[in-house]
């Protein structure tokens, strides 16, 4: 797989932090903890978006970079409102950066596909961006692997190659592993697949009848709906309690696990239910343990990554 580096030569880390709450449910002083929480764990990668809540995501994290911006790899996203034009994505780039107060950033992604443009136009837009030194390294997020390879395609035209994706991922949404990941492999394309606690469901926090994205957003509840996962949850919960440790730490490090070495995208309201998400980058997941976890959800994994749009 392509190994993204930091500015000053460091590998990303084998976590990556999402600051999707940022400015959201998790307020400034927040953010600011699980920031330094995150880095004292040994990440460096940091993702976000232009539009994440209104841009306060990429505003609170803005000062937090500052200090020794070339240690830290930060991702951000465009298009996901209003297409995948060159004019979208010079207008939502322009206003990522002016919110992150950066000239430039190290990973730029296409938040979804848009099959209204042509991808030579979005290609080469992305490739000009990287030309001038304003993006390192060029992503696309929620395609699918025929998406992706003609988005490469698109990319190799323009001079340049995508070199990293962002997947649905975790041991109840299993689709990427049918042709996203073994693509990614076969392509050398980085892996940071997100929502590894599948909404929270894989918590066990529903078990105990504790409220969360699943119980406050319909998307959500239909997306993880079905019984056999909330099945999944519980099983892996009563593997967790077995072993004394976090079913959140063994959502993620089981996540983090596949042949193709993903880095999944871990996020949080607070350091306190950050930390065992936190505590999977140095938990040494078992070949044993791994194949059980595996075990507990259905394979080849059905295709329900998005219930919430059938």
């Amino acid at each position: 797989m392509t190994q993204l580096t930091t500015r000053d030569g460091r590998p990303v880390s084998r976590l990556t932090f999402g600051t999707m709450q940022f400015g959201g449910k998790a307020d400034a002083t927040a953010s600011q903890a699980m920031f330094e929480a995150a880095c004292a764990a040994g990440i460096n990668h940091f993702d976000t978006a232009v539009g994440y809540n209104d841009g306060a995501s990429e505003k609170l994290l803005s000062p937090m970079i500052k200090d020794d911006r070339d240690s830290y790899f930060v991702a951000t996203k465009v298009g996901y409102i209003g297409g995948a034009t060159r004019d979208n994505i010079l207008k939502q780039f322009d206003r990522s950066r002016q919110q992150l107060q950066e000239d430039s950033v190290d990973l730029l992604y296409m938040h979804r596909f848009d099959d209204q443009t042509e991808l030579k136009e979005t290609f080469g837009t992305l490739a000009e961006l990287q030309g001038k030194g304003l993006i390192r390294y060029i992503g696309v997020s929620n395609y699918a692997a025929w998406q992706v390879m003609k988005a490469q395609q698109a990319a190799y035209s323009q001079g340049t190659t995508i070199d990293a994706i962002q997947p649905m991922y975790s041991l109840v949404k299993r689709q990427a592993e049918v042709e996203i990941l073994p693509m990614a492999q076969d392509q050398n394309i980085a892996a940071f697949p997100y929502s590894p606690l599948g909404g929270g469901l894989l918590t066990g926090k529903y078990a105990n009848g504790d409220g969360g994205r699943l119980t406050e957003d319909t998307r959500y509840a239909a997306r993880y709906g079905q019984p056999w996962m909330h099945d999944t949850a519980k099983a892996l919960f009563d593997t967790a309690k077995r072993l004394n440790i976090s079913p959140t730490t063994l959502a993620v490090a089981w996540a983090a696990a596949r042949p193709c070495q993903p880095a999944p995208i871990i996020s949080a309201r607070s350091v306190t239910q950050l930390q065992p998400s936190l505590d999977a980058m140095e938990f040494k997941i078992s070949d044993r343990l791994y194949a059980d976890i595996t075990a507990l959800s259905p394979a080849p994994a059905p295709a329900t990554d998005r219930l919430e749009e059938a």
